[in-house]
């Protein structure tokens, strides 16, 4: 009889890892301990612990109690950004950091969902965040960084503030992230203060770091679980650095890894690697302290990892992972890594493979199903949608929508997901969402985008378009349309305009046609 397609765990979070009730407590213990060493830096600005603690708390006195209430946080990467997600918990708030670059009809999606108290924007973004403020009824809205209402140096030199995790609990609500969803409305993710930790040991459990030694670099954004919950909270549970690059630019990544001797790289998803290889400095670079290199959010082909560690000497490590819960699997330093698979699962988490139809028999070792989690850092649910909660959380197990299977040793490798998600250059993109937007063209009468693979971007999109009967649409004002509505990674790269588009036998759109279509299309071409 064939092994049923269950895994758990091949290791446990070791007995001497620190534990605190919740990242308040964390962020306490960092400035304590570690008071004079470097916590961020950002370009030519560095921040020791002993001033990260008090603008910290310097910000969240400035925001007064926030018990049971929420704060969203329009700004892009930067040590404000760091310190902002933290005083917002501190003054005993749900943060919610959002996309700073969406467009209108993008924020008018999720601003409704978090029901923000306060609004703090980077100077740059502070007119959008005045006017979301005003529409949606924030009772107050305010910037933060350089030039702004307020600036984190203020309380730098202020010996009173001191970090006060008192009052914060595991289980409060600590932290809203936005997912795509399938029907075209994003859904806030709600964590507490218990899960996020669990997070955050089991990411140090599986790749082990030494205490004040480790230099951390990131590129990834921290309104995303990955940028948050590794790259910003595992440098300060760690008591070690982190290197802030803004905005994804090769030259900068490339140049950062070498002069600041960087040990844990939170690259993410393939593209990034890509990027980095194809720069003409990165030879001229030293990889030698590097230890991890890391990846998710998309595969990473062969080619790319046997080149990668040929030319730095360090290889990547795959995991997964979901804005619901992360990490599930990862590729463990102390564990053979095994091509293509994203790992084992991760201390006190449980991975099946189930049959897609009903979700409940689990499959046979090696036959392709839906994958099912289970584990203590999962969300506690979707804000304010109970229904799409109880479809994805049933029985303690959350439904991933990711089609893989597991061998026999336990590896998890996944292969296609059941939903129409299409992941650009890392982010999650539901073409439903996009979709949405190009029906409201007057000039459109019916539109489908799918995904295509791309060397870059892992893939992008490409939209179908059928016009209304009489009217005219050309490709330059299809793109423009799109540029004015949709942050960057969500628009489609190229438009076809046909006569009609394919339907099921129930009438809705055939998107595996649409796919069929394109790959004819291409090969034409």
């Amino acid at each position: 009889m064939s092994k049923l397609s269950r895994i758990g765990p091949k290791i446990e979070i070791p007995a001497e890892l620190p534990r605190y009730e919740t990242l308040v407590h964390m962020l306490r213990a960092a400035v304590d301990q570690r008071p004079d060493a470097v916590a961020v830096i950002c370009e030519d600005r560095r921040v020791t612990y002993r001033q990260f603690g008090r603008a910290t708390a310097g910000l969240a006195k400035r925001l007064g109690s926030l018990a049971g209430k929420r704060a969203a946080l329009l700004m892009p990467n930067s040590i404000e950004m760091d310190i902002a997600v933290l005083a917002v918990m501190t003054a005993g708030g749900q943060v919610a950091p959002i996309n700073p670059f969406f467009r209108d009809r993008e924020y008018e999606k999720v601003i409704p969902i978090v029901e923000a108290d306060i609004l703090i924007a980077d100077p740059a973004h502070i007119d959008q965040a005045k006017a979301l403020a005003e529409k949606f009824g924030v009772r107050e809205v305010f910037s933060l960084g350089p030039g702004g209402d307020e600036e984190i140096d203020q309380w730098f030199d202020d010996a009173s503030l001191v970090v006060d995790p008192s009052g914060r609990r595991a289980d409060d609500l600590a932290l809203i992230l936005f997912t795509g969803g399938s029907t075209g409305i994003p859904k806030g993710v709600d964590h507490t203060f218990r899960g996020l930790m669990h997070g955050i040991l089991q990411h140090v459990a599986v790749w082990p770091l030494e205490w004040g030694e480790e230099r951390f670099l990131t590129v990834a954004p921290m309104f995303h679980i990955w940028g948050l919950a590794y790259t910003a909270w595992v440098p300060i549970y760690s008591q070690g650095t982190l290197v802030i690059v803004p905005r994804y630019d090769p030259e900068k990544v490339v140049r950062a890894l070498g002069e600041h001797r960087i040990t844990v790289f939170g690259g993410g998803p393939a593209p990034i690697y890509m990027g980095l290889l194809a720069n003409p400095a990165f030879d001229e670079q030293d990889y030698s302290s590097l230890k991890y290199s890391l990846s998710g959010g998309a595969p990473v082909p062969e080619d790319l990892h046997k080149e990668w560690e040929r030319r730095t000497g360090c290889p990547i490590s795959e995991g997964w992972g979901m804005t619901e819960g992360a990490p599930f699997c990862l590729n463990h330093a102390a564990v053979p890594h095994r091509l293509l698979s994203v790992g084992n699962p991760v201390p006190e988490t449980y991975v099946e493979i189930v049959d897609i139809e009903t979700g409940e028999r689990v499959l046979p070792m090696g036959e392709a199903g839906e994958v099912r989690v289970k584990g203590p850092q999962l969300m506690v649910g979707y804000r304010n949608n109970p229904e799409e909660t109880a479809r994805q959380l049933r029985n303690g197990w959350m439904y991933t929508g990711d089609v893989g299977y597991v061998d026999e040793d336990g590896y998890l490798f996944l292969v296609d997901r059941k939903k129409d998600m299409v992941i650009v250059g890392g982010y999650n993109v539901y073409p439903r969402e996009v979709d949405e937007v190009l029906f409201n063209h007057p000039a459109i009468r019916e539109a489908a985008t799918v995904g295509k693979p791309d060397p870059r971007l892992g893939e992008v999109l490409v939209a179908f378009v059928v016009l209304d009967r009489g009217k005219t649409l050309t490709e330059e004002e299809f793109f423009a349309y799109c540029e004015r509505q949709m942050v960057k990674y969500k628009r489609p790269v190229e438009v076809y305009f046909v006569d009609a588009l394919p339907k099921t036998g129930t009438n809705k759109i055939d998107r595996p046609a649409l796919r069929t279509m394109l790959k004819q299309m291409s090969a034409g071409a």
